[in-house]
């Protein structure tokens, strides 16, 4: 059996991948306490030399982990007057804030929002590479990663939402893509959340993952990867370490054809520009936990959207039940404005498990469905500015486009 090529673990990173944790201190004085100065910074590295205004934030959660925030606006802006209606991107699995910063300032939507003048926020959520760690725990502690998604919903996204509303004064546009769908649904069902939203634009929604039908995800499910990296004494997952990397080689046998490891992993993608896997490399991945891998894990295996599961003993410990306390989609607001775009290419956000998601709200969102895309292709396709973008902004703005 060949093993896999390196270089194409990026598509993984967007639904089941991670990498080493690059952290620092990076705090610097200003009169805003939140307000943090780097040379290694995203702002450094990928925005300001692309001629973009850019500052750096610092957010603590209850829980005490730091997360980093940036502001950004267009070269014909200024951070320092009035900006435009305030939109959070919030990035997938395994990904950070400088997923909406990858492609040219023509085809990133996180330099494209800027351009059409709205005060773009920028998310990490705990353990990326941009966020500075913990008021008291290390990244080598087991307990730095004893999280799921539900903590980046309930924790994370919630205290980002409250100092940007804090900032501007004003309700906030969520963008979510991947992960970050399932993090802002949860976040959403969340009547202290809630009430600082606007209006929500997912991309790639899911809530459900019963009817994922990647592969190579189906395989480490099936193999309970999650259990062997626990059995390993990993808490912190790292692909390109050599115990992961043949780890998940060793599941590309005759079961799996891995030849095309994109498509294994995501669904075939119309779009991607594979020729700039190395620049995206140097960005990509970021970590992630076990416990999140395990959390996503049990969605596929339990048709659920619901809280971690412990186990009946501790789940009666911790939420005086048998099971987890799901998220109520139904309880999200009526009145709060929706997008979802979804493809029919997209292995991990299936049709049906958006259908079902559709079903358990009280509104009724706005849909673009686009039958050739797959999960990476929201984010990295060279044509969504005109597929995908243009159709966001229009919803945004409070119009329809055709």
């Amino acid at each position: 059996m060949d093993k896999f090529p390196a270089f194409l673990l990026l598509p993984f990173l967007c639904f089941f991948h991670s990498l080493f944790l690059s952290d620092a201190d990076v705090t610097g004085n200003s009169s805003d306490p939140g307000l943090t100065l780097s040379a290694e910074s995203l702002c450094a590295q990928l925005i300001e030399p692309n001629g973009y205004f850019c500052t750096e934030h610092t957010v603590q959660t209850k829980d005490g982990y730091l997360l980093a925030l940036q502001r950004i606006s267009s070269p014909s802006g200024d951070l320092k007057v009035q900006q435009g209606h305030p939109v959070l991107l919030q990035h997938g699995l395994f990904m950070a804030g400088d997923a909406w910063f990858l492609d040219s300032t023509e085809q990133s939507l996180g330099f494209i929002l800027a351009d059409q003048g709205f005060d773009v926020w920028v998310g990490n959520v705990r353990g990326t590479r941009w966020s500075h760690g913990h008021i008291s725990l290390l990244d080598t502690d087991k307990e730095f990663w004893e999280w799921s998604w539900q903590e980046l919903a309930l924790y994370d996204l919630a205290e980002m939402l409250h100092y940007i509303h804090a900032i501007t004064s004003s309700k906030i546009f969520i963008v979510g893509h991947s992960q970050g769908t399932i993090m802002s649904l949860a976040a959403l069902t969340q009547p202290d959340i809630v009430e600082m939203v606007e209006a929500a634009a997912l991309l790639s929604p899911i809530s459900y993952l019963e009817h994922v039908s990647a592969p190579l995800v189906l395989r480490m499910v099936a193999m309970h990867l999650d259990q062997m990296v626990l059995a390993l004494g990993l808490h912190q997952l790292n692909f390109r370490s050599d115990v992961l990397v043949n780890l998940v080689d060793s599941l590309c046998d005759d079961h799996v054809d891995c030849t095309d490891f994109l498509s294994s992993i995501t669904g075939q993608n119309c779009c991607f520009n594979k020729t700039r896997m190395n620049f995206y490399l140097e960005y990509e991945p970021h970590p992630s936990s076990v416990k999140n891998l395990r959390h996503l894990f049990q969605m596929i295996r339990q048709g659920t959207f619901s809280q971690y599961d412990y186990g009946i003993l501790k789940n009666l410990l911790i939420y005086g039940q048998f099971k987890p306390p799901a998220f109520d989609l139904s309880s999200i607001p009526k009145s709060l404005p929706m997008w979802m775009s979804f493809g029919g290419n997209d292995a991990l956000a299936d049709a049906t498990d958006v259908q079902r998601t559709l079903e358990e709200l009280s509104s009724k969102p706005e849909l673009l469905y686009l039958d050739n895309y797959g999960h990476i292709d929201f984010l990295l396709s060279v044509q969504a500015n005109r597929d995908i973008y243009d159709h966001m902004i229009g919803f945004f703005r409070g119009g329809k486009l055709g």
